[in-house]
């Protein structure tokens, strides 16, 4: 597959994900009604928390946490696909859980991640996301650290 096909497909910009998997991940929570957002801020509703503690990220707002300026819930224009994703503190949560779950791996030299086997079945019995597996492999066949 082409490198620009991968890197649309699932990356991470900063520290959450972007392309065509952060893109589908924030459209679902907003249909789910999980996330509500009006000019690039969110807010994580009570459902949303309660989904968000079953999937394994617990955000709870803490006056002596070490990010305390950083928002909570906001988008960041996806270079792509020209539509937001999720950034701010749960971006990065959703970003970590999907690697601790091995949902997302990552490409050695490259922000582009691989969507594991695990991981689409993940993505789509939690989400209803459906992302094509791209298997990405440099000239050494090496995937990432």
């Amino acid at each position: 597959m082409p490198r620009d096909q991968i890197f649309r497909s699932a990356r991470t910009c900063y520290d959450h994900l972007a392309g065509r998997l952060g893109v589908a991940l924030a459209d679902v929570l907003q249909d789910r009604g999980h996330v509500l957002v009006k000019e690039r801020a969110g807010l994580v509703t009570e459902s949303g928390q309660r989904f968000l503690c079953e999937f394994g990220i617990a955000l709870v707002p803490e006056a002596d946490q070490p990010n305390k300026g950083r928002g909570l819930c906001r988008t960041c224009l996806d270079g792509t696909e020209k539509r937001p994703h999720l950034a701010g503190r749960l971006g990065a949560a959703l970003c970590a859980r999907c690697f601790d779950l091995g949902w997302v791996e990552r490409i050695k030299g490259s922000r582009a991640v691989a969507i594991t086997s695990a991981g689409q079945d993940g993505f789509a019995r939690t989400f209803g996301v459906w992302i094509p597996i791209v298997s990405p492999c440099d000239s050494s066949g090496a995937r990432g650290p």
